[in-house]
């Protein structure tokens, strides 16, 4: 299995060529101060050339434009238990940063690097705590030599979301290397997308793995490949990445022979059961999927074209074109809508049932590019 890391090198380097740094985050409050209102459904994602929108869905617009600190990219967004606040994995994989949903107001800020000896960036892992009280990420340092550079010890850093604009962690802990996305548990746990998925306690760094991997003893399949960059918070709290594995006719398993088909792979973060599952044979290339909430059978990928499967069937039920490829595939909370975001700078809207068409919510700025998007209701 291809880790995350080396598999989306290539897309992060595209990330590079971003906007000039913002150099003082009190000035970053704009006179955007629209609160959201309570019981409705919102989007928020980012975008280029550095902001965070704020989609109303009731109404499919944009509500608002956020200004974001320092540098674009890569976007990966959380949103807090209370969904006041946004957690935002950005600055070139460099920091990460809190704003405000009702004000734009930028409330919590974190640099990796921890000295100026080191340079740390994080690929893609980002998790908040259930109560809200604590942020986490894996940082991946390299101390800075003369003459080369000291690939460090990987660590999960634990921060206080009340420290402010120069948070410092207040707990770290060793972990393995080549560890992305992250969703923290009802229990406070912390599942972790590697290559295998851990299960850490950020209070004492202990980990173990919760659903093996590269390392899976699946009787009569080949080694999974896991492609995902998308950590969204699903309505029905479910840590989940798609897989695609050769399925061999005998115990040669001759590669020549095999079949190949996509799964899903899911973690219930209420009680911790996990779930293996193939859903479709693997005739093309989606790069994220989520099940519905209504229906947990039924399960919305993409990529170059929409689609809905009957997992237990394993069969299409109904398929859209799109006007372009899009990375990720989200739902709303009542299953009844699918929304479909990343690379360009539109969100289509799609009818659950009948994958028919509503209507594309045009953003103001640029790309989304590996932006994470997430889906609320206040």
């Amino acid at each position: 299995m291809k880790s995350p890391t080396l598999v989306l090198s290539a897309l992060l380097a595209a990330l590079l060529p971003a906007t000039p740094a913002l150099a003082d985050l009190a000035d970053l409050s704009r006179d955007i101060n629209v609160p959201l209102v309570e019981g409705r459904e919102y989007m928020v994602v980012p975008n280029h050339p550095n902001q965070l929108n704020v989609l109303d869905l009731a109404e499919n617009k944009v509500l608002k434009t956020c200004s974001l600190p320092d540098a674009f990219g890569p976007g990966s967004v959380q949103i807090s238990p209370d969904h006041r606040i946004a957690y935002i994995l950005n600055n070139r994989f460099f920091g990460l940063y809190g704003i405000e949903l009702d004000t734009c107001k930028v409330t919590f800020s974190a640099q990796m690097s921890q000295n100026e000896e080191e340079r740390a960036i994080s690929v893609l892992s980002i998790a908040v705590s259930p109560d809200g009280k604590e942020l986490y990420t894996i940082q991946n340092p390299t101390r800075l030599h003369p003459d080369h550079y000291e690939v460090l010890q990987s660590r999960l850093a634990v921060y206080d979301t009340r420290s402010g604009l120069d948070a410092k962690p207040v707990r770290t802990f060793p972990v393995p290397r080549q560890l992305s996305l992250m969703q923290a548990a009802n229990d406070g746990s912390l599942y972790v997308l590697g290559q295998d998925v851990l299960k850490i306690n950020p209070a004492t760094g202990e980990h173990e793995v919760a659903l093996p991997l590269l390392n899976w003893k699946r009787p009569g399949y080949g080694v999974p490949d896991v492609l995902s960059a998308w950590a969204a918070q699903r309505p029905s709290r479910e840590f989940a990445a798609l897989y695609t594995a050769p399925k061999f006719k005998d115990d040669k398993q001759d590669m020549e022979s095999a079949d190949f088909v996509w799964g899903v792979l899911s973690i219930d973060l209420k009680t911790g059961e996990t779930e293996v599952v193939d859903f479709a044979p693997l005739t093309e290339i989606y790069f994220t999927g989520t099940r519905s909430p209504k229906d947990r059978n039924h399960i919305f990928t993409v990529l170059n074209g929409l689609r809905k499967y009957d997992i237990k069937e394993q069969k299409l039920l109904a398929s859209a074109n799109v006007d372009h490829a899009y990375y990720q595939v989200s739902t709303s909370l009542d299953g009844s809508r699918v929304y479909l975001s990343g690379t360009l700078q539109d969100v289509a809207v799609y009818e659950a049932d009948t994958l028919k068409k509503i209507t594309s919510i045009t953003l103001p700025g640029g790309d989304m590019a590996l932006c994470t998007a997430q889906v609320f209701v206040r």
